[in-house]
């Protein structure tokens, strides 16, 4: 089982081995890729050197299986180049997930959807997986009407930069900006390009990849994203409307059986999810989870996850495990 990180240098990357490690993932060769001024270098996997290659090198060495983590346009580019040659390959990237012909996967909702004839497979952006997580099991027992998701994102959703960016700006240090303000001490509800709509592209990612996973286009989803000084992971502040109306208990109760969900809620102990909680984990956080007192159908929660493990590499991984489980590579 030959195995190819694309962008494994990258902070994606570096937590995809580092996930592959700890779930001690039955491959039988390694393939780091990175840019071309990487390549020659080595990585560390299993207290073992593995160079670094090029992305024309990994494809001559026919991986079965290639997790991508190095940005959409490298993706649209050698995505195709690896599919045609018969490897499996696991994006991250924006560039699959909301075409038409390709799966958008978070194992525990929909990896039965997968097939021996998908050779490119979306993973969710990171905020999505963690709603969703959250939102699936209820929709399928209470049916979810409008959705109206506000983020609180991790600086690492925007990688290495922008965590220079906060370490410069805590050490009053003048450096190269991933923001075009100041992130210590500050909000920006900024995160990824504008559109056209005046919403920005993460939030419609939101509103489009949660349909596409919940298979159900008549979902509503409302967001606004923010970026934060936080490096744990992303919370998410979420009001759920449902067809009809449903108690705490009932929530609760469905939460605490789902997989990959942990319930932690007990204001009478100050029990709730927070990103230094959530950091290095792969479960999915809910708490705070109480009735809409302005609306009889609605529910209000706060979803906590790390974004670079469930939201990113170990979601990946997840589906690399599939396919192999399921005999589909």
């Amino acid at each position: 089982m030959r195995i190819a990180v694309v962008g494994a240098t990258g902070m994606v990357g570096q937590v995809i081995l580092e996930v592959l490690q700890e779930r001690n993932f039955p491959l039988t060769e390694l393939i780091p890729v990175a840019s071309e001024r990487s390549v020659g270098k080595s990585i560390v996997f299993k207290k073992k050197e593995h160079p670094i290659v090029s992305l024309q090198t990994a494809l001559e060495k026919q991986p079965d299986i290639a997790l991508f983590s190095a940005g959409g346009d490298t993706s649209l580019l050698w995505a195709p180049r690896f599919a045609e040659i018969g490897t499996r390959v696991i994006d991250n990237s924006s560039a699959w997930r909301m075409d038409a012909t390709k799966k958008l996967i978070v194992p525990e909702i929909n990896a039965s959807q997968l097939t021996k004839e998908d050779f490119i497979i979306a993973n969710p952006n990171c905020s999505t997986v963690q709603l969703v997580m959250v939102l699936n099991p209820l929709h399928q027992r209470f049916k979810v009407r409008r959705v109206i998701v506000s983020t609180y994102q991790s600086i690492t959703g925007t990688g290495v930069k922008a965590v220079q960016q906060l370490e410069n700006e805590m050490q009053s240090k003048k450096g190269e900006m991933a923001y075009p303000y100041p992130i210590h001490q500050n909000a920006i509800p900024h995160c990824d390009v504008f559109l056209e709509n005046d919403y920005t592209k993460e939030e419609m990612k939101l509103t489009q990849e949660t349909k596409k996973i919940l298979h159900d286009e008549n979902v509503l989803v409302s967001a606004t994203a923010v970026r934060i000084p936080v490096v744990g992971g992303h919370s998410e502040s979420v009001n759920v409307e449902f067809e009809k109306a449903v108690s705490v208990g009932d929530i609760k109760a469905v939460l605490q059986e789902t997989p990959g969900v942990q319930l932690k809620d007990n204001p009478d102990v100050n029990a709730y999810p927070m990103p230094v909680f959530a950091r290095g984990k792969d479960e999915v956080f809910v708490g705070r989870i109480r009735a809409d007192h302005s609306h009889s159908h609605a529910i209000n929660m706060w979803i906590v996850a790390d974004n670079l493990r469930k939201g990113a590499a170990t979601n990946a991984v997840q589906i690399a495990e599939y396919l192999i489980d399921q005999n589909l590579v």
